[in-house]
């Protein structure tokens, strides 16, 4: 089983990386239960996740040097079908892949996203999703690869930028 301990770093689903704050003992319905406390680094919001829950609610340690490689490589790969259905349908089907947590899902959204602002307008929810995919990525990516989030969002850029 996966077990954090304070002072490191772990993905929380559609809210990006955390710090493990400190791990609480709290009485609920008559038994003592074990809390990480999380803390946002984007925005310092305070979250607690029973420590025996962390798979279901998706918690997971930053990826890894391989990991870094195959989300560029999906940021990169521009030989995709990008869905032409309705702005609303594409926009839910999109925050579903933000909500898995998963970075793979996240750059695909991405990079979906950037394709299609080069062929249209993004109606402003996508234009929303887009920063937030782009956040989400540069702030993982940035602890990832020890980088700044600065020369991280420079290299997103660069893919993306039209030739």
């Amino acid at each position: 089983m996966l077990t954090f301990k304070v002072g490191d770093n772990a993905v929380y689903p559609s809210h990006g990386v955390t710090v493990i704050k400190k791990i609480d003992e709290k009485e609920v319905g008559g038994k003592k239960k074990s809390f990480y406390v999380l803390q946002v680094l984007e925005n310092e919001m305070t979250i607690m996740v029973p420590t025996d829950n962390i798979q279901s609610v998706g918690l997971r340690p930053i990826i890894g040097k391989k990991e870094v490689l195959n989300v560029y490589k999906i940021l990169k790969n521009k030989n995709v079908k990008i869905d032409n259905t309705t702005w609303n349908r594409r926009y839910r089907e999109y925050m579903e892949k933000i909500r898995t947590g998963s970075l793979y899902e996240i750059a695909e959204v991405l990079r979906n996203l950037y394709l299609l602002k080069f062929n249209k307008d993004l109606s402003f929810g996508e234009r929303k999703m887009l920063d937030t995919a782009k956040q989400l990525l540069v702030k993982e990516l940035s602890i990832a690869k020890s980088q700044d989030e600065q020369t991280v969002e420079a290299e997103l850029n660069a893919i993306f930028e039209p030739h």
